[in-house]
């Protein structure tokens, strides 16, 4: 395995991030979060790339923020952009979790900023900075109820403990749910099946998802207005919709 602490790899229109600290169970430090961070920049900065897939080395998603780096100084987080540059401002482009082992307290705000999940049977996720009297500031107090129903959100949060891929799946949390060993494959099939669609159409939709929360009632109809009528009046609206006719695989512009 290669000492570069991240690794990037594409796959067709799939980027493949990977958290490459094994020996420390992919523990977030300074260099893990700089090359996220730009890892990510990469993603919605390269037009042939339509999705990502964001994962851990060795078996493990994250054990969170490395403490002896925290000790010497350093942060995982992105002035301004979060943990790891995402928790923040997660990118433009689809980003799914690919978990295997543990994702606890950093590494599972990380999958928070992930938009969909893939966990092995196996996985397990956790917010236990209660237990060490921290608070999950890092994305999980704020994100985990909008994601889960809030009684489980506040179990997690308030006690700690963890829980499995299956409660996970059940509450909403993790959308595929694949044996031992198959999570990062099951992910990058999944964001193929995302990439397949239009670009422009897949980062409206995103940002409209992610949006909404924050807009008032009376202000959402308006505020989807603006992100969605470019992408109807785009080229590439009109070639889903020829290509449709026309009973051929559409090609995407970005325009």
């Amino acid at each position: 395995m290669s000492e570069q602490p991240v690794l990037v790899e594409r796959r067709g229109a799939v980027q493949v991030v990977t958290i490459n600290r094994p020996q420390a169970k992919n523990a977030l430090d300074a260099a893990v979060a700089r090359e996220v961070a730009a890892a990510m920049d990469e993603l919605d900065g390269d037009d042939e790339l339509r999705a990502g897939v964001l994962t851990g080395a060795g078996g493990t998603f994250s054990a969170g923020m490395d403490l002896k780096a925290f000790l010497r100084g350093e942060s995982p987080a992105i002035p301004g952009r979060g943990l790891c540059g995402i928790t923040r401002t997660p990118p433009r482009k689809p980003l799914i979790a690919a978990v295997e082992g543990w994702a606890l307290a950093g590494g599972f705000e990380l999958v928070l900023a992930c938009d969909l999940v893939v966990a092995a049977r196996t996985a397990r996720f956790g917010v236990p900075e209660v237990k060490r009297s921290l608070v999950a500031a890092g994305g999980a107090a704020l994100l985990l109820p909008q994601r889960v129903p809030r009684a489980v959100a506040l179990e997690m949060l308030l006690t700690g403990e963890p829980v499995d891929a299956e409660r996970a799946a059940a509450a909403g949390l993790v959308n595929r749910v694949v044996e031992e060993g198959g999570a990062l494959e099951a992910a990058v099939a999944l964001a193929g099946v995302v990439a397949a669609n239009g670009p422009l159409a897949v980062a409206a939709t995103k940002e409209v998802v992610r949006s909404a929360p924050g807009w008032p009632a009376d202000e959402a109809w308006e505020r989807q207005e603006e992100i969605v009528r470019p992408v109807f009046g785009s080229e590439d609206a009109r070639e889903g919709s020829t290509a449709f006719a026309e009973r051929r695989a559409p090609v995407w512009r970005g325009r």
